[in-house]
């Protein structure tokens, strides 16, 4: 079974709404509004809480190596679950509006002002600008532009082309994208190799971030006369280490090194962009793709199938060692994955009844019987990080609740709320009596073999899934729920399909996976508030629409330290979870890796990110050993 929407790709909403593998900048503390802009000292990079790790002269990244050889190709698959998107095709190679499905990776053809170190939770350093300089009121970014910038042409990139593709991404961009940034109200260009950005002084301290260190810089030449908002198979023209080459439409993409990219001696880029080409397969069936990987046709591939993992890799290549399964931890972030309720049907309106629903999943059996006991139930909304809440609330956390109260159940003042322990023989009777009794203290009575409410309507519930993986894990969940009144089923239906009813909002309930950043105040917003409950293709899945929350994400902007946003996250976490939005799923504690055996990589995994195509490189020796040095 799928363990999630861990991707290697950041674009749109994986970028804005998730803001997955990245840390960001700084704005320590807004001044009231109108204070003289007292300009800082222009600095090579920025942190959100703390001092930065690494220092003006630093020479590369610690998880990378400097010394890695450039060659070789890393070919792997399109993710089943990549970002909730339809990942069997793409049809466009513009991945940050609304139209279009575009592929993993694309983003590696563009530069961005400022990127992150995977080392640290909330650092950027200086790509495209040489440095920034911060007004005392932390509203006004004044970024110098390095002078030898090109794009993939030629040409320069200047000031003028960061104007126009941030003012662009502001008006014409995803929802996702417009959301998060809409505190920027200006984008000048001071001077050919200088821009300027203005806040409103109501964005939260992520937000310059955000627009620093994810918004691409497109060329305002190549762009004259085209539709930023189409759809479109030609490769917009980029600056970044990669540029777009082979295209299968549907079926591949590859991406080709550039050679003489801009940036690559850069301490930010040293020993990272190292294959001459990367490519990126897609597939619609999940045992084809693994064929493909046996036969050596792929070379890299993270298993999300437990049966597979356990039982799948004993072909030849495996027992000879031309291919390995190196561990890898996974990353200090929080991460979400549960199955979610779509509270704008009204017969979800009762947090009891969404409890009951949730009680009739036997994860101890489901982990021994079906996952070979590889997983772990997840239980918070940001599991995995110190956001997650844990037995009684602690004073602080305390001390930001008691104000909301008389607007919170009771279960958020207590210990944390945990799913129910079933007894793992796969029907916990004493459980689904316990569910029988919310049904009915929500009203749903018994009439016949189904329950029905005061109307006469009957509940029922359908599970809206895109894998035959999530059968066989589903089938003793919805005995156990027909058991107490519940008619239940699955629709299987096509990634296109999935993606249009998800984006509409017409589902009953769904999977849903994020992996946060690891300081991730602007993506609770458009995952969590009411702002976005509404928003077509947005990202609170289920519909979410509570003034607490809302309140407590609010406060995220004016957090004044690392240890304040803990405290606020573990509040908001007791919320979440006292209200039954969802009931958790299952996570893994790691990477489940497999690689043909013609790969080297860094000895320290950083611990806020896993990109092996960028970070990896191909051992000359290795791949010649196992005939893979082509």
């Amino acid at each position: 079974m799928s363990d999630a929407n861990r991707g290697h790709g950041l674009t749109r909403r994986a970028l804005f709404a998730s803001a997955a593998a990245g840390a960001f900048l700084p704005v320590i503390g807004l001044s009231p509004r109108g204070a003289q802009a007292a300009e800082a000292a222009g600095r090579h990079g920025l942190s959100v809480f703390g001092d930065l790790k690494y220092p003006a002269d630093f020479k590369h990244f610690d998880y990378l190596n400097p010394h890695a050889p450039k060659g070789g190709s890393f070919i792997f698959s399109a993710p089943s679950w990549y970002y909730n998107q339809n990942a069997y095709t793409f049809n466009t190679l513009n991945g940050f509006t609304f139209r279009g499905d575009a592929p993993p990776r694309i983003e590696l053809c563009f530069s961005t002002l400022m990127t992150s170190a995977a080392d640290e939770p909330d650092s950027v350093y200086g790509l495209v600008a040489e440095s920034v300089t911060v007004s005392e009121d932390r509203n006004r970014y004044v970024f110098a532009l390095r002078q030898n910038v090109r794009f993939h042409d030629g040409t320069p990139l200047t000031a003028d082309d960061v104007v126009f593709s941030f003012e662009t991404l502001k008006e014409k961009g995803h929802p996702d994208i417009t959301q998060s940034i809409r505190e920027m109200v200006s984008v000048t260009a001071t001077g050919p190799h200088e821009v300027t950005v203005v806040f409103s002084g109501r964005q939260n301290r992520k937000v310059p971030i955000l627009v620093a260190s994810t918004l691409p810089i497109f060329s305002r030449a190549d762009w004259a006369g085209r539709d930023f908002e189409a759809s479109t198979m030609v490769a917009p023209l980029g600056s970044g280490p990669y540029r777009v080459g082979n295209i299968s439409p549907g079926r591949s993409i590859e991406y080709q090194r550039v050679e003489d990219y801009w940036g690559k001696d850069l301490p930010v880029a040293l020993g990272s962009g190292n294959f001459d080409r990367i490519r990126v397969e897609f597939y619609q069936d999940n045992e084809v793709q693994f064929q493909a990987f046996a036969k050596g046709e792929l070379t890299f591939r993270e298993e999300v199938s437990s049966k597979t993992w356990a039982t799948g890799y004993d072909f030849p290549a495996v027992r000879d060692g031309r291919v390995r399964k190196p561990t890898f931890a996974a990353e200090r972030r929080a991460d979400m994955y549960g199955w979610f309720f779509n509270l704008r049907r009204a017969k979800f309106a009762d947090p009891r009844t969404r409890q009951a629903i949730g009680m009739a999943l036997d994860f101890a059996w489901t982990n021994k019987n079906l996952f070979f006991g590889l997983y772990v139930r997840a239980t918070s909304f940001f599991e995995f990080s110190d956001f997650a809440a844990s037995g009684p609330p602690d004073a602080d956390e305390l001390a930001l609740l008691e104000p909301f109260r008389a607007q919170l159940p009771a279960e958020a003042f207590g210990p944390a709320v945990m799913p129910p322990e079933a007894d793992g023989s796969g029907r916990d009777r004493k459980l689904l009596r316990q569910a029988a009794t919310l049904l009915a203290e929500a009203g749903w009575q018994r009439h016949g073999n189904e329950l029905v409410n005061t109307a006469g309507e009957r509940l029922t519930l359908e599970f809206l899934i895109q894998s035959q993986a999530f059968e066989r894990v589903l089938s003793p969940l919805i005995e156990n729920l027909k058991a107490i009144g519940i008619p239940s089923s699955m629709r299987m239906v096509d990634a296109a399909q999935y993606q249009s009813r998800k984006n509409a909002f017409d589902f009953d309930i769904m999977a849903h996976r994020i992996m946060f950043d690891a300081t991730p105040i602007d993506g609770i917003e458009q995952i969590f508030g009411s702002v976005s409950a509404d928003l077509p293709s947005g990202s609170n899945l289920a519909g979410l629409k509570h003034p607490v929350v809302d309140a407590l994400v609010a406060r995220a902007a004016n957090v004044q330290n690392r240890a304040e946003l803990v405290t606020l996250m573990r509040g908001l976490d007791r919320v979440l979870r006292s209200l039954h939005i969802w009931f958790p799923a299952w996570l893994s504690e790691a990477h489940r890796v497999a690689v043909w055996d013609k790969f080297g990589w860094p000895e320290t995994k950083p611990d806020y990110g896993f990109s092996p195509e960028m970070t990896w490189w191909q051992d000359p020796e290795r791949a010649a050993a196992i005939g893979k040095a082509g």
